[in-house]
């Protein structure tokens, strides 16, 4: 198994794993599974061992509108039908 990257690496990097994700967003990993199987986390597979890869800024910024929307007790449905009108 691959070491972690430092966290200036990662805050330097176009993009990031979802552990990565998860050390900079401090939302759980099993949260960060969900809203990529369901379409509201955006990724690109790699060739190399098929890894998700998360552009980091973007991801970002999509974890916080998903957490301020939940804030507003807006549900997965809600948001989701919201994250496709920003596309």
């Amino acid at each position: 198994m691959s070491r972690q990257r430092s966290m200036e690496v990662i805050k330097n990097s176009e993009y990031v794993t979802i552990g990565e994700l998860v050390r900079l967003t401090d939302v759980r990993y099993s949260t960060l599974k969900f809203y990529t199987e369901e379409g509201m986390l955006p990724f690109e597979q790699a060739e190399e061992n098929l890894t998700r890869r998360y552009k980091r800024i973007e991801s970002i910024e999509r974890i916080s509108y998903i957490k301020e929307l939940r804030s507003q007790k807006k549900t997965i449905p809600e948001i989701k039908s919201i994250l496709k009108e920003l596309k």
